[in-house]
């Protein structure tokens, strides 16, 4: 069941990605922007694309359920970071954009399936993926502190980048109209609530199927 459910989640986020590259190169719109660009050169829409937040946590995501349908127990220093990023990221999408975001994007046609793939199915399933199969435990002091490198990276790509072509991802980071001051503040909200979101995925660990009996033979 695991791998089946991984091999799923897999093939739905590379049928979004398809899906997007496949608009972008007929001059259809990006899901993540609110309007089209199609006035910018193509490589500069490719550009943007892969620095929405939302590409790379899906990027994440196809990452780590391919490599656990290949092997339910897949595990290592590094797939145990890139695991906690594609779960944290994908959280963030998801929330940020039902409570934030929705209302500003209007998709139809395909676009309607790529944005279903990307900020719905692929958060939901890759959380409750995690919820039911772990696997179990992965999630330790050191793979909290090197999970946040990449969403810090990220953070510092996005803003030194703003700075210079004047184009933001998202509004809540737009420092031309918001300010730096305002932006910080989000930035800081948002790390908290990941933060915290890490730590309960610690926690739950313990008492999640694999988590708790591996925790007391210390394995």
């Amino acid at each position: 069941m695991s791998r089946l459910w991984n091999l799923l989640l897999a093939l739905i986020v590379l049928a979004a990605f398809i899906l997007q590259i496949g608009l972008l190169l007929a001059g259809g719109q990006d899901i993540n922007a609110a309007q089209a660009s199609t006035a910018v050169p193509l490589s500069t829409r490719f550009v943007r694309f892969f620095s929405y937040f939302t590409v790379e946590s899906n990027l994440l995501v196809l990452f780590s359920a391919a490599s656990l349908a290949w092997n339910p127990q897949q595990d290592g220093r590094l797939w145990r970071v890139l695991r906690l990023d594609a779960l944290l990221g994908i959280a963030v999408t998801g929330i940020v954009f039902a409570t934030v975001l929705s209302g500003l994007v209007h998709h139809s046609g395909i676009g309607t399936w790529v944005n279903a793939g990307f900020h719905y199915l692929s958060p939901l399933l890759a959380l409750l993926g995690w919820c039911l199969f772990g696997p179990r435990p992965r999630i330790d002091g050191r793979t909290l502190v090197l999970a946040f490198v990449w969403p810090v990276a990220w953070l510092a790509y996005t803003l030194i980048r703003g700075a210079l072509t004047a184009w933001y991802p998202y509004p809540f980071l737009n420092a031309n109209e918001l300010g730096y001051a305002r932006v910080a503040l989000n930035i800081a909200i948002i790390l908290a609530g990941a933060s915290a979101f890490a730590l309960l995925l610690w926690g739950m660990e313990k008492y999640f199927p694999n988590g708790r009996q591996r925790a007391v033979t210390g394995a």
